[in-house]
């Protein structure tokens, strides 16, 4: 498989390298819009990743239509306003995509177990959710696309903390907090805070490595069957996953 990975930056690197490990072709890596020359391949890649920031995805999955390609995986965030649009350009092109804000699978799962204990935590009453996260001093959008995800799987659970409150219900809107300092490459902490104990679960990223397989795991999901047109979550893929290599649990 070859793929065409759009920002050769740190996750483009990370899953260019990933790649060349897995025994995959080498990668083609093309820089930003507005970087020159950005040369295609004359033959379509199995896969395009955009790797690089929010800002230029509309132009670069045009690019790529436009040359041939097919099959997306969209691991930029900052690019919420933007989304219809890709939607559109994929549509119309009979193109799919997976899209994630962190294509990690202990990822995925964090943030499914974070939403069943936020709904476990807004039946039990006097627990308040929060989110903190920390990444690099050089990362732009904030909060970081996994804490926005984090945050929408909280208020599906517990609608109580979609809004800021009335006189009737005087409960703050959900708190989300990022801090940008250091080199780390990312850390999420939610807090269930009650009357007399705090419950925190904690993601912490030691390196890119599980971006980098999170976004290969969603190109070998791309291409092993026929994926309909349009945006993919990348839960599909996590599924396909669990499904594929089911865990033995004890009696």
């Amino acid at each position: 498989m070859q793929l065409l990975i759009f920002g050769p930056g740190r996750l483009g690197l990370a899953i260019a390298g990933a790649a060349v490990g897995a025994g995959w072709q080498a990668p083609v890596l093309v820089g930003r819009p507005g970087a020159a020359p950005r040369p295609l391949p004359a033959r379509p890649a199995d896969v395009v990743i955009d790797a690089s920031g929010g800002h230029g995805i509309v132009a670069n999955v045009a690019e790529a239509l436009a040359a041939g390609h097919r099959a997306f995986v969209l691991a930029a965030t900052g690019w919420d306003a933007e989304q219809g649009a890709v939607r559109s350009l994929l549509l119309e092109h009979d193109a799919a995509a997976v899209v994630a804000p962190n294509l990690s699978l202990g990822a995925a799962l964090f943030g499914r177990l974070v939403e069943v204990a936020a709904g476990w935590y807004g039946r039990a009453g006097e627990f308040e959710p929060s989110i903190v996260e920390w990444h690099r001093r050089g990362k732009a959008d904030r909060p970081s696309g996994t804490a926005r995800a984090l945050a929408r799987r909280i208020i599906a659970a517990d609608p109580r903390w979609s809004a800021p409150g009335t006189d009737g219900d005087p409960r703050p809107a959900l708190e989300v907090v990022g801090i940008r300092a250091g080199a780390a490459p990312g850390t999420h902490l939610v807090t269930f805070d009650g009357p007399g104990e705090s419950i925190e679960l904690r993601l912490t990223a030691r390196d890119r490595t599980a971006y980098a397989d999170g976004a290969l795991a969603a190109a070998r999901w791309l291409v092993r069957e026929l994926r309909a047109p349009g945006l993919h979550p990348f839960d599909a893929v996590v599924d396909d996953l669990l499904t594929a290599t089911p865990v033995a649990l004890p009696a």
